[in-house]
């Protein structure tokens, strides 16, 4: 039985420092280029669509994962009739409002990389929802941010006695907490989630609120423009075996001086910043200008053949939109070089498909992105997005 910190010692590993040192340079110095990719009302308008899709994936990996549709839906306070999609549309919904209301607390400065913001996490979510959708299969009841107080068992894994989480928590803070800069940061980002893992401090919900935190340590380094969750749940089979490979105790004179496997550790790591590199990479690529003007073109070519409504007009002041940001309807319509009654009826069927969207009823046009146009402009994004239900 665990009950002291020295025995889930090293926090952070010594095998193979230099190169993850390396590997986290290169994400650092390629997620500040992406903050400066598009125009950032635009930006704004991606950050939305991450939390949508950090809610999917990370309710997929729990084995609780809704349509982005239904996610779109909810987001619209439109439920569903059949309770069981209603109750994971729900799930969905908290999970976006959690993030936002963590990432606002990291803006105003507060650190993610403590215990007391896992735990912030954790009532975050599952305060919004009700004791039923907050019940396991097995009939235990969620209580939001209450550490457990009995013996678990995960696996092969079994987490510290519950009498000894504050001496734990006390020793991840005093090594993750720490200021620092962002290549060391990142590491510690991915230690701190193996860590909590490890330790398990909540009866259930511990995934989902691990990821939260992990999503928010990032948040400053992102820009909220990519996350860990997306990867973590495209390579969920790896991501569970790294998790595992971590526990393990030492395998030997050469792996470290702590009772755990350094080894394993710094594979974990490696495993993590390989999907924060993969996410960066593929959203890089996404906000691409040229790119992105190829993806509108082929958008719009695509709805204007099944639209009669729709006009290849409009190519060129949609990708304007995207990279320079919001315009007036006046200026929308005179950039189409349509004459003025086709120009407001292309411009009124823009808005009406959600590729344009304004925030008042006369208001300047800024770019969309609703779910059915994410195949064409974020492809891969959401894989299941084009299949309607």
């Amino acid at each position: 039985m665990y009950d002291s910190p020295h025995q889930f010692e090293p926090l952070l590993p010594s095998a193979h420092k230099e190169e993850l040192y390396e590997q986290a340079g290169r994400i650092t110095r390629a997620a500040f280029r992406l903050a400066s990719a598009a125009h950032p009302t635009t930006l704004l308008t991606v950050q939305e669509l991450v939390r949508s899709m950090n809610s999917y994936y990370s309710n997929r990996i729990e084995g609780q994962g809704t349509h982005p549709l239904n996610i779109e839906k909810a987001l619209r306070d439109d439920f569903s009739p059949r309770p069981e999609i209603a109750k994971l549309q729900r799930i969905a919904l908290a999970h976006i409002q959690a993030e936002r209301q963590l990432e606002s607390r990291v803006a105003q400065g507060e650190s993610a990389l403590t215990t007391d913001f896992l735990i912030e996490a954790h009532a975050a979510l599952y305060s919004r929802l009700s004791e039923s959708d907050r019940t396991t299969e097995d009939g235990h009841v969620i209580v939001p941010g209450e550490l457990r107080q009995e013996f678990v068992q995960v696996g092969q894994h079994i987490p510290p006695n519950a009498a000894s989480l504050p001496a734990f928590f006390a020793r991840m803070n005093e090594v993750y907490a720490k200021r620092a800069g962002w290549d060391a940061q990142l590491i510690s980002i991915a230690c701190l989630h193996h860590r909590a893992a490890w330790v398990h401090p909540f009866l259930d919900g511990n995934g989902r609120a691990m990821r939260l935190q992990s999503h928010c340590a990032l948040r400053p380094l992102s820009n909220g423009l990519w996350s860990s969750s997306r990867g973590l749940a495209r390579a969920q089979k790896d991501y569970y075996a790294h998790l595992i490979n971590a526990d393990a105790p030492r395998r030997g004179d050469l792996d470290g001086r702590g009772m755990l496997t350094d080894a394993g550790l710094a594979e974990w790591v490696r495993f993590f910043l390989d999907v924060c590199e993969d996410q960066v990479g593929y959203m890089t690529r996404m906000l691409d200008l040229d790119q992105m003007k190829r993806r509108i073109e082929a958008l719009l070519t695509f709805r204007a053949a099944h639209d009669k409504q729709i006009r290849s007009e409009a190519i060129l002041p949609l990708y304007h939109v995207f990279a320079a940001g919001p315009v007036t309807r006046g200026e929308f319509t005179q950039l189409t070089g349509l004459g003025e009654r086709t120009a407001r009826t292309l411009l009124s069927r823009l808005l009406a498909t959600r590729l344009l969207v304004s925030d008042a009823p006369l208001g300047p046009v800024r770019f969309g992105l609703p779910l059915d146009s994410l195949q064409f402009l974020f492809p891969e994004l959401y894989p299941e997005a084009s299949f309607q239900q």
